[in-house]
């Protein structure tokens, strides 16, 4: 999909490799962004939207067979994407880390809470998080991460997300970094919304006053802290200590390439002053740079129905983040073949015609069911088979 061909073959090789000891963790969290009407379809109501988070990692933890706490928020169209992230994490038998980076309703499973979790307040106050809650959430991110490299040193770790409202916050923080193209921006709507996120984003970047106007690159931490959301500081947090020494996976379509955009902003301003501390060099092969680290350890995936978005254009979105820092190299990106044109269930032929698209770490988790050998035809027949299950349970009284 994006990047160079050498670099994606060799990442690729490495995911493989990292196949025996690869981890899932969904990164859950929670902006008010969410509650704007018209701004996302990741429940049809606005109450609705506050349980997506908690039932989405119940049905990938539980599975869609088994009684859940929170009931599937209904949606406009189509079905959870964490159906696809279950299937494939049964079929694989892949270990889930499911984290509360600050969910409006918990998850009633085993999960992880992240120092400094809280709720984003929404992206237009200019005032999303204070500061000290992004650095609580990037430095809890970095120890989860470090731990869990130091014991899988060559596993593949696939990080994934849930947060309504979420493409709405990516398309501000890119922005706030000084990224044109917030138009490229997908969304779990048909359509996404691109005039009312630019008036959300307009709103909350004049309030922040950003991006900078003295030609001074963009603090990526004040960024957040203006415009962002939980997941992005914990997601940035995780990945600059996991791809030390091996594969990352960002499961995700545009809200993965807003953490992919704030983690070459971190990158650029460590190499650019001596004075800033916030990173820590790469503790082995000192001969790979952070940011050579981010080009060939890093790989965003995603589905094709975000690739093919009419609304949308996530490989133009990437080639403009090199573009913007006068890079060379690209950021490597990947889609899943997956389709659910045959599928029996309309709820699942919905994603054909443009709902839903992703989320939950669907495409790269698809994408990781390839690279096992499972065909996507194969996949597109398991997820016919859970969703039957689905919708018998969401038709149960009770």
């Amino acid at each position: 999909m994006h990047g160079s061909v050498v670099a994606l073959e060799q990442w690729w090789s490495e995911a493989r490799e990292g196949l025996g000891q690869a981890c899932f963790l969904l990164l859950l969290a929670a902006t008010e962004t969410a509650a704007v009407p018209g701004i996302s379809a990741a429940g049809s109501t606005a109450d609705a939207r506050r349980l997506t988070a908690a039932a989405d990692a119940e049905l990938l933890t539980l599975g869609p067979t088994a009684a859940r706490p929170h009931a599937l928020p209904p949606l406009p169209a189509g079905v959870s994407p964490a159906l696809i992230s279950q299937v494939v994490c049964a079929a694989l038998q892949l270990p889930v880390v499911v984290v509360d980076g600050g969910c409006q309703v918990a998850p009633a499973i085993a999960h992880l809470r992240a120092a400094g979790a809280a709720g984003a307040r929404c992206l237009s106050s200019g005032r999303a998080m204070e500061r000290r809650q992004v650095l609580r959430l990037m430095r809890w991110g970095r120890q989860w991460g470090h731990r869990w490299r130091a014991s899988h040193p060559r596993g593949l770790l696939v990080i994934g997300e849930c947060v309504a409202g979420g493409t709405s916050t990516a398309a501000a923080v890119l922005a706030g970094l000084g990224l044109n193209g917030t138009e490229l921006v997908s969304g779990s709507l048909r359509q996404p919304p691109h005039r009312l996120r630019q008036r959300l984003l307009m709103a909350g970047l004049g309030a922040a006053g950003l991006p900078r106007r003295d030609g001074q690159p963009a603090d990526p931490v004040a960024v957040l802290a203006a415009v962002g959301d939980p997941m992005q500081a914990l997601a940035a947090g995780v990945v600059l200590e996991a791809m030390d020494a091996g594969p990352v996976l960002l499961a995700g379509g545009s809200q993965m390439a807003a953490v992919w955009a704030v983690l070459l902003a971190l990158v650029m301003r460590r190499e650019g002053s001596a004075a800033n501390t916030t990173l820590a060099p790469l503790p082995s092969r000192p001969d790979v740079t952070l940011r050579q680290g981010l080009f060939t350890r890093v790989c965003l995936g995603t589905t094709r129905w975000v690739a093919q978005d009419a609304g949308s254009d996530l490989a133009r979105l990437l080639a403009g983040l090199a573009h913007h820092w006068q890079l060379k190299d690209a950021p490597l990106a990947l889609a899943t073949s997956l389709s659910f044109a045959d599928c029996h269930h309309q709820a699942l032929r919905d994603y054909e015609a443009g709902y839903v698209k992703e989320g939950v770490g669907a495409g790269g988790l698809a994408l990781l069911a390839e690279c096992a050998g499972l065909e996507p035809e194969e996949l597109a027949r398991r997820c016919d088979a859970a969703c039957a299950s689905v919708a018998v349970q969401a038709s149960a009284p009770g």
